[in-house]
């Protein structure tokens, strides 16, 4: 028999809410229609325990019970409404489980999540909690009650939203056990970036032949620093609104583009063996139709991935 027992590609779905008319709406009734190998599971809405490996208990107790300011709901992008609290756990739900199903499975991803504006203390750009932050602290948590005396689970954190991933960056900033690493728009938002470990800025009508370019020259300096200890495991903000027809990403890259930009992460990965957990991140374009068909070809190299990290996997008869 086989040695391992899944047969899909997992994708993780925030549960018990839907957004009329959103991206993430959209893209969850295409993979309902056509899942091919993909095999969707409702995940569990994150807990305030794992939300506090990673927030400051001020800003979950504000969240949580509407208390923010109006400073810290315009900042955040909307007023805080009943439905805020469930809505922002259930994404950081499907982080989490996505993660969980990378480590078993080596490639798994969410159907939400990329809120990587969102900082200890506060939320923003329409970010509440960090759920790349927060899924990273639970399995390195989780690694460590499995693994006692064995060196911690690094990660990676691989962040290619148009838009600089700052909240991610100022969590795990002079900390080396989460690398992270943004390709992002230099002069879109965040107007005042954070450092991540390796950063880089591109000019605005950016296109395909410069965006990949520097791709990979920087993947090949991530792996270079990541030498004497590579990461047990990854997540991917494969945001599809470096797209040319996005509303706010200011670049310039064609749809082949970005799936050639998917296909060289993923290959990359899977290469050296590191689990990777995708999550969709941003996507705004003038047509959603063509947003969501850009991220249907992102999950499809990610299925690719994962039927190669399956079949290059051991095998007990």
């Amino acid at each position: 028999m086989l040695a391992f027992h899944y047969d899909h590609l997992t994708l993780a779905l925030p549960p018990g809410h839907r957004f009329p008319q959103s991206k993430y709406q959209m893209l969850r009734e295409r993979v309902e229609r056509e899942p091919g190998v993909m095999r969707p599971r409702v995940a569990e809405a994150a807990g305030i325990e794992a939300l506090a490996l990673v927030h400051t208990p001020d800003y979950i107790d504000a969240v949580m019970h509407g208390t923010l300011s109006a400073a810290a709901q315009r900042e955040i992008g909307f007023p805080w409404g009943p439905a805020l609290p469930r809505r922002s756990l259930c994404s950081v739900g499907a982080t989490i489980a996505a993660a969980r199903a990378a480590l078993e499975e080596g490639v798994a991803a969410s159907l939400a999540g990329g809120t990587h504006h969102a900082y200890a203390d506060k939320g923003s750009g329409f970010c509440v909690f960090n759920d790349v932050a927060v899924a990273a602290r639970l399995m390195q948590a989780d690694w460590h009650r499995r693994h006692p005396g064995r060196p911690g689970l690094r990660v990676l954190v691989v962040d290619l939203d148009v838009h600089q991933g700052n909240g991610t960056a100022s969590i795990f900033q002079d900390d080396d056990s989460v690398f992270t690493f943004s390709v992002h728009g230099e002069k879109n938002f965040p107007f005042r970036k954070e450092a991540s470990d390796l950063d880089v800025g591109l000019p605005d009508a950016c296109g395909d032949a410069v965006y990949l370019d520097a791709l990979q020259t920087a993947l090949a300096e991530v792996w270079r620093r990541l030498a004497d200890r590579p990461p047990g495991l990854a997540f991917y903000l494969a945001g599809a609104d470096p797209h040319e027809g996005d509303r706010l990403g200011r670049l310039k890259l064609s749809a082949d583009g970005l799936l050639r930009r998917d296909r060289m992460v993923l290959d990359a990965l899977v290469e050296r063996r590191i689990p990777v957990a995708l999550s969709m991140a941003g996507g705004y374009g003038e047509d959603l139709a063509v947003t969501v068909e850009v991220q249907m070809r992102t999950l499809g190299a990610a299925a690719q991935a994962w039927a190669r990290w399956r079949d290059s996997s051991p095998r007990d008869t």
